[in-house]
């Protein structure tokens, strides 16, 4: 991988100038580690008259091989055969990029000590990147370069082999440069337009490019045409960074346009003054009150029954106290997309090591979820269907028998406070039920009493004096774990239908209640 930078000059001002903008002699050869290989910058010619730099980079194949670990890091447009067999030791790319800015920081940032005013000057600049990939053709590299103020821009593509035309051309160019600009501006361009006609990069590109991109595009980016291509490529279509580094581009083009600073115009939020309280989202209310009784209960092993996608696991993890906790859902979805939240793919072993997230339904025993201080039922219940309940309680309160459980759902009667609920209507559209406080208390108080618990009752969120809170919540701790249910707390506490269940290894149907008794239990549940 190969680039040259050539200057002229005269007696008053010698091209070999172009060693103190660059930091580096042109009398040595020199070598600089970077993270794929090695970069050797030399001089073939050096004289008052006209000054060459070449930058050189040896590609080791097998460290880029296993930094990218074996997923196409590499920037290769085939991820198998081409982790092996491919062009990056030879085509500019973004590893040409990394050694730019490894090799030439001082010079890219414009600073130069020996010569300040060299620094800020034009200079004749003569540019040559012998193998340059080019998805878009010499077309495109024509339309990044030409807006950039170089008077010639020469993209001539390669033929795919010399000795057999009829194969056509290649998808790489022979790209010169020439023309009059600051040294540090050329490079500039180089580091985000090589990986950019390159439209690949070898390395995960993280939020952090986005101010990367903005540094190194200062004084051409903001204005030039292909500016959303540009940006598009170098943040890899990640479309979240692409929308947000072309909002701040936006912002510097307004400020250059009324000559103003950017901070001027992005100055609409005055925070330091803004002392207006921001309502709490009641999801967040709902947590902060599961996780103060679980912290009163001293809890420190958790099933979270019907754990969605997490968010309750992910509060759960930031305090030490609790040392394993057990997520369960039916949906197989739900627990791909808490997975992904929690990043448990990328979080360290023993941190995994408190997590489980599986498989269940809350209709049917499971002996793996027995033995814990503590369960959350959090915005659950009013998801089943009534004749399910029974089955749900015994499931929760009969066989897995943790010493606090603690149960969350909405209050009907704060409905009417909802601007935009429908009078009528429940807050989703899978809530089978909502209760009035009257209703849970009863249903609560039962269970209770069935299973041998003590059950308190408190608000969550505002509490309106004539409605109430939005979400209740009931805490049930057990009386003494060693001791059996009380009476009413059969294990024919089943559902009304449960044709054609089977036991399995993990779990057993709760058996089923005869027609008198689930019309019994389904009316005690649903009392008001």
């Amino acid at each position: 991988m190969f680039l040259t930078i050539t200057t002229t000059g005269t007696p008053e001002c010698p091209a070999t100038d172009l060693g103190f903008l660059l930091h580096k002699h042109p009398g040595k050869v020199q070598a600089f580690s970077t993270s794929h290989g090695i970069a050797h910058v030399l001089y073939p010619e050096a004289s008052a008259e006209r000054c060459t730099a070449a930058l050189l980079l040896e590609v080791d194949p097998v460290a880029l091989v296993r930094r990218g670990k074996g997923k196409g890091r590499g920037g290769a447009p085939d991820s198998a055969l081409a982790q092996y067999v491919n062009d990056r030791p030879y085509a500019a790319s973004s590893l040409m990029s990394v050694a730019l800015s490894t090799v030439f920081k001082s010079a890219l940032r414009g600073v130069c000590n020996a010569l300040p005013e060299r620094a800020e000057a034009p200079l004749p600049l003569r540019i040559e990147v012998p193998a340059l990939p080019a998805r878009g053709g010499a077309d495109l590299v024509r339309k990044l370069f030409e807006p950039l103020g170089w008077a010639s821009v020469s993209a001539q593509p390669l033929a795919l082999d010399e000795r057999f035309p009829q194969w056509g051309e290649s998808r790489y160019v022979r790209l010169v440069l020439e023309g009059e600009l600051r040294l540090a501006d050329a490079l500039r361009q180089l580091y985000v337009l090589l990986p950019v006609l390159d439209d690949a990069k070898h390395y995960w590109v993280a939020p952090d490019e986005v101010d990367k991109l903005l540094r190194a595009g200062d004084g051409w980016l903001a204005d030039h045409p292909e500016q959303k291509l540009i940006t598009s490529r170098y943040l890899s279509r990640r479309w979240g960074l692409t929308r947000q580094a072309m909002e701040r581009l936006e912002l510097v083009r307004l400020a250059e346009a009324d000559d103003i600073a950017v901070e001027a115009i992005d100055n609409a939020v005055d925070e330091t003054t803004d002392t207006e309280d921001k309502p709490v989202p009641l999801a967040v209310r709902r947590r902060e009150a599961i996780m103060a009784a679980l912290t009163a209960a001293g809890a420190s092993r958790v099933l979270d029954l019907g754990c969605g996608q997490g968010q309750l696991i992910q509060e759960l993890l930031k305090d030490v106290r609790f040392t394993e906790i057990v997520g369960v859902d039916v949906s197989v979805r739900a627990l791909t997309i808490a997975a992904r939240r929690l990043r448990l793919e990328r979080m360290g072993e023993r941190q995994a090591d408190r997590i489980t997230l599986t498989q269940g339904s809350l209709a049917y025993t499971d002996k793996r979820l027995k033995g814990y201080d503590a369960a959350v039922l959090s915005e659950v219940i009013e998801h089943l269907d009534l004749p399910r309940l029974p089955a749900l309680e015994y499931a929760v309160f009969g066989a897995a028998r943790p010493r606090t459980v603690i149960v969350t759902t909405p209050n009907v009667e704060y409905n009417v406070r909802w601007e935009t609920l429908p009078a009528g209507h429940v807050r989703h559209g899978d809530h089978r039920f909502e209760w009035t406080r009257a209703e849970f208390r009863d249903w609560a108080g039962a269970v209770a009493e069935r299973h041998g618990y003590d059950v308190e009752f408190a608000p969550v969120g505002p509490d309106d004096p004539e409605v109430g809170p939005p979400t209740q919540m009931a805490v049930f701790k057990v009386i003494k774990s060693d001791e059996p249910p009380r009476r009413g707390a059969t294990r024919n506490q089943g559902p009304a239908h449960t044709e054609n269940q089977t036991s399995t290894d993990s779990g057993t149907p709760a058996e089923t209640l005869t027609p008198t008794e689930a019309e019994t239990t389904v009316k005690e549940a649903n009392a008001a």
